[in-house]
């Protein structure tokens, strides 16, 4: 029985994801497939490497080719966004667990700049003016903090990290008016603050006496150093402001993360 067109069209899709693990489809020549093949898997190979530069450059050129291939031929996007490939790739390698640690973290921090420079979030309301001791503050939408294990920053062709570093990178990633991505690196206790920010919708004396618990010290041991930092926050844009009517929530113990620095 001759096959239907989509079981045609399915033998011809599997051999160009995966031509090692499949038939090519019959009456088709071997020149037109690998042209088929390039085509497809060309224009992939071209997305990634524009998405991860740095990546791209620092793993040897072999692995790169293995890599794209079997992220190609065996992962299953949930997107068709060209647009979304990459956090799809972040995903994957950060399924392979026998790659060294700081490829699927580089691929994420690198991940996060297009991700930021792509995002079309609108700030909800807020009081630019409103006390952020008293009041809820308003992480940025366009702002995110970061923790990784390996000095992602730091990582290219002629600095590949052999071992872990004892202390976490801890940065801000931010989109500017400017339409630039920047990062900074964040003190600990600078780090802790944007992740309650970004968690918790609480008073900003509620944020500061969360973060001396998980301390271990009296709140008014990191009060002074947390209210110049909300200060500085909401100066550099991080923090928008204060919520507006925003009833806040009973929040549960906190902990400290495992790995986090004190």
């Amino acid at each position: 029985m001759a096959e239907s067109l989509r079981e045609q069209q399915l033998r011809m899709t599997r051999y160009i994801r995966d031509p090692q693990a499949n038939e090519p489809p019959p009456g088709i020549e071997a020149r037109r497939l690998a042209v088929y093949r390039q085509l497809f898997f060309g224009n992939l190979q071209s997305l990634l490497a524009g998405n991860f530069p740095v990546l791209h450059a620092s793993v040897p050129r072999e692995q790169w080719q293995g890599l794209t291939e079997d992220f190609y031929a065996s992962f299953r996007c949930q997107t068709p966004l060209f647009t979304e490939v990459a956090g799809e790739f972040v995903e994957y390698l950060e399924g392979r667990t026998e790659l060294p640690g700081w490829v699927a973290e580089l691929a994420h921090y690198e991940f996060i700049e297009t991700a930021l420079l792509l995002s079309n979030n609108t700030e909800p309301s807020h009081d630019p003016d409103g006390d952020l001791l008293d009041g809820v503050p308003l992480l940025s939408s366009l702002c995110t903090p970061l923790a990784y294990a390996w000095p992602v920053s730091h990582i290219g062709p002629e600095h590949i990290p052999q071992q872990m570093p004892a202390e976490p990178t801890l940065l801000l990633a931010r989109r500017d008016t400017d339409l630039k991505v920047y990062f900074s690196r964040l003190a600990p206790l600078a780090h802790a603050l944007l992740v309650s920010l970004q968690q918790w919708q609480l008073t900003g004396r509620q944020h500061l006496k969360a973060l001396a618990e998980i301390a271990n010290v009296e709140p008014a041991a990191i009060e002074g150093q947390g209210i110049a930092l909300l200060r500085s926050l909401k100066k550099q844009g991080v923090v928008l402001g204060t919520r507006p009517n925003c009833t806040t929530p009973r929040r549960p113990p906190l902990t400290r993360p495992e790995g986090e620095a004190s």
